[in-house]
């Protein structure tokens, strides 16, 4: 795993968006990472209906997904944004 980018243990559900996003920290930059709803069943194998049940989705697999966006942060991978989608 690459030291020099950094998961602080924050996410949050955005009901709207229907996503869970995430921040990451690479040199002092602060970069938005979100993974969509459904990205996040087809990941951690549950159905989600609602923000604790995606909170809880996101916290299981918490480490497949920190690589998944480290990788496409590596990769920059960014969108229009600036923010990272982490897919699979």
């Amino acid at each position: 795993m690459n030291q020099s980018i950094l998961f602080p243990d924050i996410q949050t559900w955005d009901e709207e968006q229907q996503v869970v996003t995430f921040p990451a920290q690479q040199a002092g930059a602060l970069i938005e990472c979100f993974i969509r709803k459904a990205e996040l069943e087809k990941i951690s194998g549950s159905v989600i209906e609602g923000e604790q049940q995606a909170l809880d989705a996101f916290s299981r697999s918490r480490f497949e997904l920190e690589e998944l966006a480290e990788e496409l942060i590596e990769e920059e991978e960014f969108n229009t944004l600036g923010q990272i989608e982490v897919v699979s």
